[in-house]
């Protein structure tokens, strides 16, 4: 490429995306992608290997060719402020321990000095749910932390996530350009400038103007060759995140809005696109364990969104299901777009490589693996040590040093909080589902809210799964506590979101439809969710069934359930606002707030005096 040229792709990547930004979208014409804008792939691929498509362009040579440049993409996504390593079976990826921003960091920058080797302009991207959802020592300070800790590993992009909104979408801004909290300030006395990397945003739009929230796409430059990013979240994000923090922002399709950008990518010369989203899928057994790499029997929302997609869209990073993968799924031309996902709280990096032609500016080749994020020590064997406790040992020899001051400075400044031990489990207590939907950890929420909310008659609680982060795990000690014991810090990562507790009066048959709401198709539920139950309160249901009429036996301490009856029911607000798409549940009547938040509630119940064992898993009953 001439000088001239390169200054002039500089100068529009510094003028189209906020050019882009200040378009109105809906007087941007649709246009169907047209299939002869990507070659066909050649090679053939086996889900059970790392993905890798090469594209049949005219004039290219292959690998070599003196007619294109290279590239790569370091991906991760659901990072949630996981600064420390993950605990439990969170913290194992196929039986290697990984994970803690230290190792992250690390390995991002050794992949980043592998693809620099190699010549490979390198480009570090995320998918949504950086933060949100967060450990005590990023929640404590509104998750400034995490941004901290993202820059120094050299992030570049990344779309938002459903979780970027917990704090709603003023705070979002604030996290994105930077300023102290409006209500607690700089916490940590250095101040706060934001995120360096770039959020993008584009199907979260301003309802008083129809514009984006946050940047919608942007641009950069590898070889000189344009590659254009569009980053959203999922379309379904208003029905997973307090609604009081998202009335000034809507949330549009996410197929329709990725081809209107890419049209307006196309007009200033773009034809080699990737989409960052927070959507995803996932691989299911055969065989079991999956692959890191692999792409066995895929399904997804994912799938349908990428069906829909131009063709220059050849890299998906996505995200939302915290599930590994890497597949080539076809687009609208029916060619394979290349699709990715590293699990969950920085346990994995995707590394993508790939090749542009610099005659058409389209991708040749993509190739992409998943990196574990490896924090361990091997013994000679290949096993992993661990301390007597059953924990991995961390290798020192991997830990990043600049990543760990910036973690050491807020360990610090949160361990009088976070370490205070604050009551005591007998064995592991653990967020896994059993066959019909209930987690022995759902049960122990639940019978803690219900405890916590005697006071307001309450008679049954319900927790939503999502709403449980982690596991309790007996031998951990992240202050040097005795296993068994539990520390706030430890509970705060269970249930992170700080909710109120809600106790609100239902009628029998009004509790039946929020059981039923729990499958989709009635009343407006697109995903399954079973909901956590307390002690007494027992139910089966018929997953064959039709919708609407799937829940029966309900029973209260051995009584059934009378439809005409009323009840006191316990639930934190985000559900008793209709959250998770239970609508049903803002049907309630004479609704009392407890004190505190759901935190509160389960550290209380954990230092109540006795032990605590993992809940029965037994009040819910899947018939089939």
């Amino acid at each position: 490429m001439t000088p001239s040229r390169s200054r002039g792709w500089s100068v529009l990547r510094n003028l189209a995306v906020p050019a882009l930004a200040l378009a109105v979208v809906a007087t941007v014409p649709f246009s169907s992608p047209d299939s002869t804008e990507s070659g066909q792939a050649t090679d053939a691929w086996n889900p059970m290997s790392p993905v890798s498509v090469s594209y049949e362009l005219a004039g290219h040579g292959g690998k070599g060719d003196s007619r294109t440049v290279k590239g790569n993409l370091l991906g991760f996504n659901d990072f949630h402020g996981a600064i420390d390593p993950p605990t439990g079976s969170g913290g194992l990826v196929n039986g290697t321990p990984a994970g803690g921003v230290e190792y992250l960091t690390s390995w991002v920058k050794k992949l980043r000095a592998e693809a620099k080797s190699e010549r490979r302009e390198s480009i570090t991207v995320g998918a949504g749910d950086l933060v949100g959802a967060t450990p005590l020592v990023s929640a404590a300070f509104h998750d400034e932390p995490s941004i901290e800790l993202l820059n120094n590993a050299g992030l570049q992009i990344s779309s938002v996530g459903n979780h970027e909104f917990d704090e709603g979408t003023t705070e979002l801004q604030r996290l994105q350009r930077g300023g102290c909290h409006p209500v607690d300030g700089c916490q940590d006395g250095d101040g706060f400038k934001g995120a360096k990397f770039n959020y993008l945003a584009a199907n979260v739009v301003k309802k008083n103007s129809g514009l984006p929230l946050l940047l919608p796409v942007d641009i950069r430059i590898v070889g000189g060759v344009p590659v254009g990013f569009v980053g959203m979240t999922l379309k379904g994000t208003p029905s997973i995140v307090n609604p009081a923090g998202i009335t000034s922002v809507e949330f549009r399709d996410e197929i329709e809005t990725a081809n209107k950008w890419a049209t307006l990518l196309r007009f200033v010369g773009v034809k080699s696109m990737v989409l960052l989203i927070h959507e995803g899928g996932a691989q299911s057994a055969p065989p079991n364990p999956q692959p890191v790499d692999g792409c066995a029997n895929f399904a997804g929302p994912i799938t349908n969104i990428v069906a829909g997609l131009r063709p220059e869209f050849g890299i998906v990073v996505s995200g939302h299901t915290h599930r590994f993968y890497s597949c080539q799924l076809p687009n609208s031309s029916g060619t394979p777009t290349v699709v990715t996902s590293a699990g969950s709280n920085g346990v994995l990096v995707t590394d993508i490589d790939f090749t542009l032609d610099k005659r058409s500016g389209k991708f040749a080749e993509i190739a992409a693996r998943n990196v574990i994020v490896e924090n361990g020590v091997r013994n000679p064997d290949g096993s992993w040590q661990t301390d007597p406790a059953g924990v991995p040992v961390r290798n020192p020899a991997l830990v990043d040093k600049s990543a760990k001051k910036i973690a050491d400075k807020y360990r610090t400044a949160v361990a009088p909080i976070a370490n205070r031990v604050v009551g005591r489990i007998t064995a592991d207590i653990t967020n896994t589902n059993n066959a019909a939907g209930e987690s022995s950890l759902g049960d122990v929420i639940a019978d803690a809210q219900l405890t916590y909310t005697t006071a307001a008659g309450a008679q049954i609680a319900l927790m939503n799964p999502g709403g449980i982060r982690a596991p309790l795990t007996f031998a951990n000690s992240p202050g040097g506590e005795a296993p068994g014991d539990v520390t706030y810090g430890e509970c705060f990562t269970v249930q992170p979101f700080n909710n109120l507790v809600v106790t609100q009066t239902l009628t029998g048959a009004q509790l039946k439809e929020v059981l039923e709401q729990q499958f989709v198709g009635f009343g407006g539920q697109t995903v399954q969710r079973i909901l956590q139950v307390s002690a007494g309160f027992t139910y089966s249901y018929d997953s064959t069934a039709a919708a609407g009429s799937k829940v029966s036996s309900l029973a209260l301490n051995g009584t059934p359930i009378d439809p005409a009856a009323s009840y006191r029911v316990t639930t934190n607000d985000f559900l008793a606002n209709g959250g998770d798409g239970f609508t049903r549940l803002t049907g309630g009547t004479d609704r009392a707030t407890a004190p505190g938040f759901d935190v509160d509630a389960l550290v209380a119940y954990l230092g109540s005096g006795t032990p605590v064992g993992p809940g029965p898993q037994n009040r819910i009953t899947r018939i089939a």
